[in-house]
């Protein structure tokens, strides 16, 4: 019995050493976890953030990479929209051109109706004599220069007037003569005023593709702004068979190369013609 308890007593310091050295332990622990919450983590959760991390780099690579192209199509648009606006001025210019040439040609219509019911008349009497016919030479010659001077006569046709071919006859009657005058004067303006109108009608479809043009790189650019939710991909790598943000950025781009930089723009149109916003 005595020898038992002696064994009893001998042991409890040992066991109040071990649990003094467990408390310890816990009171190291929990201090730990108040001074570093973080030091403890769990390693898992570490790893799963590990995984992620390329995921992560690859979306803000994307983004910059989107932001980028939206920037160059913004630009691109920019350019494009001061095309049009400078192929504006030139198709307001080439239409006042078309204008004048038309108001011209009119009035050579006229004359030459005027002419033709003159010419119908009886006219006076002349000597046909030398001296006569060299006075309507003479004045066959002048009116013709005139005309010429006024830009009423091509080169051509003054060539023509001067050496008296393709119905310029110096012997006619100076009203004859005034008619035949004011005919070539007549379809030299028609001339003119058609390819004024050529040039008008090329001046205003090259305002009006550079107005879309314009157009359609802003919409480009609005939409590679505009970030798109994650869609899982219907082929492998990515591919789902839709172009991504910066392809449709490098498509809308080509538009500016095939706009004709040249003159100045339009991006509005008149006279019967649709408005294009440039």
């Amino acid at each position: 019995m005595q020898t038992a308890l002696s064994t009893v007593l001998l042991d409890v310091p040992r066991a109040a050493a071990i649990w003094l050295a467990l408390l310890g332990v816990a009171a190291v622990a929990v201090a730990a976890l108040v001074v570093r919450p973080n030091l403890f983590r769990s390693v898992a959760g570490g790893r799963i953030r590990e995984a992620a991390m390329p995921s992560l780099l690859k979306d803000a690579a994307e983004e910059r990479e989107r932001r980028r192209y939206a920037g160059e199509l913004a630009a691109a648009a920019d350019r494009t929209a001061a095309t049009a606006r400078r192929l504006r001025a030139d198709w307001l210019a080439a239409q006042e051109d078309a204008d004048t040439a038309w108001q011209a040609y009119e009035a050579a219509e006229a004359d030459v109706r005027r002419l033709v019911t003159a010419a119908a008349l009886p006219r006076p009497h002349t000597e046909r004599t030398p001296a006569e016919y060299a006075d309507r030479e003479r004045y066959l010659h002048r009116a013709a220069r005139e005309a010429y001077g006024r830009g009423e006569l091509s080169a051509e046709q003054l060539d023509d007037a001067l050496a008296h071919r393709n119905g310029w006859n110096p012997r006619l009657h100076p009203v004859e003569q005034e008619l035949v005058l004011h005919r070539a004067v007549r379809d030299h303006l028609r001339a003119r005023q058609r390819a004024a109108r050529e040039r008008e009608q090329a001046a205003w479809r090259a305002a009006e593709r550079a107005a879309v043009g314009a157009r359609s790189l802003r919409d480009e650019a609005l939409a590679a702004a505009t970030p798109t939710p994650q869609e899982e991909p219907l082929l492998p790598g990515g591919i789902d068979g839709r172009s991504t943000a910066a392809e449709r950025g490098r498509e809308a781009a080509a538009v500016t190369r095939e706009i004709p930089a040249v003159g100045r723009g339009q991006s509005t149109v008149a006279r019967g013609r649709a408005t294009v916003p440039a």
